[in-house]
């Protein structure tokens, strides 16, 4: 016996069934992770962009490595390099400038760990008024080797006149005197550095007369740490 045929249903009691597709939703995601994805490549340019403009934007300047009071001569220990970022609102001393500012005198005191500017400098010699500049040239072996920097303290010794064993035959005259590095020459050919020195002003005849025949050696004193 067979089965009795069911009417298909027709006209308005028919019910449409909804066709979706998954298609739309991948294409959206696709183009959400392509979004994404040159979101992070601009933000990764501008970073590497802005890294780059901060290193060309640092220099070299001078800096304070120890404490310094007022009125001292300044020599290599008591500075160094340091990299700053660019800031029109500061002035440092550049590292290129470090063998002009050496032998300065310090017009206030300077703290470890500060930025050299040009204000904290004495103008002119730095030699004060107590002070008198003359120049000694000092033979190869009558100064320590390669060690002489501006603002070290030294001793102007003399050295016994030609044909003399007793040292110095001035008369009731020292035999040393105290003295500190302002500027060294660079050798000549003998081997001879010219080095000035700031002395005492009821020194610097005495040391001047010496230093033009040639009775001049120079000891280094300890530096401090």
């Amino acid at each position: 016996m067979e089965s009795p045929v069911v009417p298909r249903p027709t006209g308005s009691d028919r019910t449409e069934l909804p066709i979706t597709t998954s298609a739309p939703v991948r294409r959206e995601r696709r183009w959400s992770v392509a979004a994404l994805c040159i979101v992070l490549a601009v933000v990764c340019a501008l970073g590497a962009a802005w890294a780059v403009n901060s290193a060309s934007d640092r220099t070299k300047v001078l800096a304070v490595a120890r404490d310094v009071p007022a009125g001292q001569l300044i020599t290599s220990a008591d500075i160094t390099v340091a990299e700053v970022s660019a800031d029109t609102a500061l002035t440092p001393v550049p590292a290129s400038d470090k063998a002009s500012v050496l032998g300065k005198r310090t017009a206030v005191d300077l703290r470890k760990g500060g930025l050299l500017l040009t204000s904290q400098l004495a103008a002119g010699t730095g030699l004060g008024e107590d002070k008198q500049q003359v120049g000694v040239q000092v033979k190869r072996g009558q100064s320590p080797a390669g060690t002489l920097v501006p603002g070290d303290r030294v001793l102007a010794v003399t050295t016994p006149a030609q044909g003399s064993t007793n040292g110095t035959s001035d008369d009731n005259a020292p035999s040393s005197v105290d003295a500190v590095v302002v500027s060294v020459s660079r050798p000549d050919a003998s081997g001879s550095v010219v080095v000035n020195l700031a002395v005492a002003t009821t020194d610097g005849p005495l040391l001047a007369s010496r230093a033009s025949q040639g009775r001049i050696a120079l000891v280094r004193e300890p530096r401090s740490n």
